[in-house]
């Protein structure tokens, strides 16, 4: 999902947000950058390159991102909030050794629940946590 700073802006008044330099660069980060930023990894990244960058117009520009539909939020990490903006249907896996995230990817009919057929579901988050592959080959070696 590579997208230059013209589409960037674009999408962001296509969702009601005026695109400022902050908010292109921020958002340009999290689509380029597929790693489930929290807060703290996004501000360390950009405050080299945006100076002028407050923690405050992250965590306000991250908020309006969620809002509009723009990212979502992954809260499988206790007491940490990360964020994608791949707001397409999939889960998530946590290394609990390396604290790596991965995209997990299904059909929706790979999910079928016949007890929610009657409620309007309006969000849902799947979320494994376990031990990734490298770090399980490590530990085979050590």
């Amino acid at each position: 999902m590579l997208m230059d700073m013209k589409e960037i802006a674009m999408l962001l008044k296509d969702h009601g947000i005026k695109p400022s330099h902050h908010r292109m660069k921020i958002y340009e980060y999290l689509v380029t950058h597929r790693n489930h930023p929290n807060v703290d990894m996004v501000y360390q990244e950009l405050i080299q390159e945006i100076p002028t960058l407050s923690k405050t117009t992250l965590y306000n520009t991250l908020n309006l991102f969620l809002n509009k539909g723009l990212v979502q939020l992954i809260t499988i990490a206790e007491n940490e909030m990360h964020y994608d903006a791949d707001v397409s249907m999939h889960g998530h896996f946590m290394c609990k050794e390396c604290k790596k995230i991965y995209d997990i990817w299904f059909e929706d009919n790979d999910i079928v629940l016949p007890d929610l057929k009657d409620f309007a579901v309006d969000e849902s988050h799947i979320y494994f946590r376990g031990t990734c592959l490298a770090c399980l080959n490590k530990q085979l070696q050590d």
